[in-house]
């Protein structure tokens, strides 16, 4: 009997056709509901593929005895209860390595439109401007950044930042020894705090990361830093940027992902005044969590849980 997978979001097909060349029978049930499953739906599924529209708690995952995987498309893993999955012999995936690049790329573009006033100008002259000095930038070359979490997203900014001539110190509360790796030094936290201009947050979203950002962290900084922010928006609390800007321990902030969205991130599921301050602030540069959203990603994700899938289709954790 052919192995059922349900796509309980929409991915690039490549995913869904490579499965079903292997001999699975797979269905898209992007319309399945919490109350749905709940109700045994899934009962008899093997695999699901999903993204973000939908969490996957014990009591979720209990409904489906036969499950042996779960393929999240994309990095994050929050919405996954991967401690219940463990237990129950489910095997999770996902697919960091497909939109690496695309992260990578998407943060260096935003530091160099801010360092560089590349928008502000863009709009000035548009607008019938033409203030040289007042668009003077500021070169990458000459700042130490600071990459903190150095998974395959940190790593990938790391690699293009490479080549610039910045300093590169990076943090990782449980990685070691890439000291080097394209020129980066593996530092302290304390040195994050004493030495550097830019701040890149990389972590995934778990209890210890949760609001990690928040005031008091941000004045621990020995001079004013860009922030930027393509993780999980819940890592920082808005407000806190709207202080620093406001205080000046913040000379500006980049943010992909905002602590308002959506849990499925389509959207925002409120716009409260820090927001609306940081939406209309001249420091700020804002862009709606698409940093690993690339054409060449859509691809590289789903082919990447492909492989990992057909590796060893039948493993249990």
């Amino acid at each position: 009997m052919k192995k059922r997978v349900v796509f309980l979001d929409t991915v690039h097909p490549i995913l869904f056709d490579r499965l079903s060349d292997a001999g699975m029978a797979c269905t898209w049930e992007t319309d399945l509901g919490r109350d749905a499953i709940l109700n045994g739906a899934l009962s008899a599924v093997h695999g699901i593929v999903l993204r973000s529209r939908l969490t996957m708690d014990s009591a979720v995952l209990k409904s489906m005895p036969k499950l042996q995987w779960i393929a999240r498309s994309g990095a994050g893993l929050e919405n996954i209860d991967t401690d219940t999955a463990s237990a129950l012999g489910i095997r999770v995936i996902n697919s960091p390595e497909g939109n690496a690049a695309s992260v990578g790329e998407h943060v260096l573009g935003q530091l160099l439109m801010m360092l560089h006033k590349l928008h502000s100008g863009h709009q000035h002259v548009r607008d019938g401007g033409w203030n040289r000095e007042g668009h003077r930038g500021s070169e990458l070359g000459a700042k130490t950044v600071g990459i903190i979490g150095y998974g395959n997203m940190g790593r990938a900014f790391a690699q293009r930042l490479n080549g610039f001539g910045c300093r590169v110190l990076v943090y990782d509360i449980a990685k070691r020894d890439f000291n080097e790796e394209f020129g980066v030094e593996e530092v302290g936290i304390e040195a994050i705090f004493e030495h550097c201009d830019v701040v890149s947050l990389h972590v995934p979203l778990t209890p210890i990361t949760n609001k990690m950002v928040q005031t008091r962290w941000i004045q621990q900084f020995k001079k004013p830093i860009i922030l930027i922010n393509s993780s999980r928006g819940s890592v920082i609390e808005t407000t806190a940027i709207v202080d620093g800007l406001a205080s000046g321990h913040l000379e500006g902030a980049i943010l992909d992902v905002i602590e308002y969205e959506k849990d499925s991130l389509e959207g925002l599921s409120l716009r409260p005044q820090a927001f609306e301050i940081l939406s209309k602030h001249d420091r700020v540069v804002l862009s709606p969590h698409v940093a690993g959203w690339s054409h060449e990603s859509y691809f590289k994700l789903s082919d990447v849980l492909a492989h990992k899938i057909l590796r060893n289709p039948g493993e249990k954790l």
